[in-house]
């Protein structure tokens, strides 16, 4: 196992085996975002994405919480004067474009897949990460939850654009309006987590099932992450141009040589990423 530099203790960082792992650390604040988690996930991604070594990115959380969202205490500091300056609008839209990039736009464009491990409680902007990733498992005990309309926000770092998608125009807007407490299993039926596992042994539960990901052939699975997100934007004739591209390049690889030789051979193929 090795570290992964992110400059900061909010966000720890590390390897094992072919998996990623970053997880919030601030369980003070229930894992609240901060200032020093976005500049975390703006030394660590991209050094991610350019590690071939690295085939899936696990999104966790410390002390059995994933992330709270938005530090309200904080808001309401700002707000009342005692943490320095409101400072303008405009200021603060110019910022929240920039940080909602750093952490929601690069976990979408990462190339490698990206699992969202929900432990707990997963509330406004924390839930928004969580949906920006590409899979989500949860413990039994997790709570999703959007929030936002509770503080009287609107939503941000993605949520208004990977809800729908998740559950439908109609579910999202309700979810986002009336806010209800999801617990895993109602999160199951509306397809917002893949799978739930028990609380017990949770942390090794989720690695288990990176680690299983990371077994199979990192190539083509890059390039389906790839097609799929493209296709919620293109029309039929360019996705099939795409896939018309990626297919070839695929089946090139040693991967796909490997995996035709194990389907002969009645074995599980073991892929290098070449």
């Amino acid at each position: 196992m090795s570290a992964i530099e992110t400059g900061t203790d909010h966000l720890l960082g590390r390897i094992e085996g072919h998996v990623a792992v970053l997880s919030f650390n601030r369980p003070e604040a229930r894992n609240a975002l901060s200032d020093e988690i976005y500049d975390g996930f703006a030394k660590a991604l991209p050094a991610i994405a350019a590690d071939s070594n690295i085939r899936v990115l696990m999104l966790t959380g410390e002390n059995d919480a994933f992330c709270a969202g938005g530090d309200v205490k904080g808001m309401h500091a700002r707000n009342s004067g005692k943490a320095g300056g409101k400072g303008s609008v405009e200021d603060a839209i110019a910022r929240l474009r920039h940080i909602q990039n750093l952490v929601s736009g690069s976990m979408r464009r990462l190339p490698q897949p990206v699992i969202a491990a929900i432990p707990g409680a997963a509330a406004g902007a924390g839930l928004s990460i969580a949906l920006s990733a590409d899979l989500r498992i949860a413990s039994e005990k997790a709570l999703l939850v959007t929030a936002f309309a509770n503080v009287g926000a609107s939503g941000d770092f993605g949520m208004s654009w990977f809800l729908p998608r998740i559950v439908g125009e109609a579910r999202a807007k309700e979810l986002m309006f009336t806010s209800p407490r999801l617990s895993a299993a109602e999160a199951l039926d509306l397809g917002m987590v893949n799978k739930v596992f028990p609380q017990e042994k949770f942390a090794e539960h989720a690695m288990n099932y990176c680690q299983e990901m990371a077994e199979r052939a990192p190539i083509a699975l890059r390039y389906i992450k790839e097609n799929i997100n493209r296709s919620l934007s293109v029309t039929l004739e360019v996705a099939l141009d795409a896939e018309g591209v990626a297919m070839p390049r695929t089946m090139s690889t040693a991967d796909h040589r490997e995996a035709a030789a194990a389907f002969v051979e009645k074995r599980q193929p073991k892929f290098i990423g070449q």
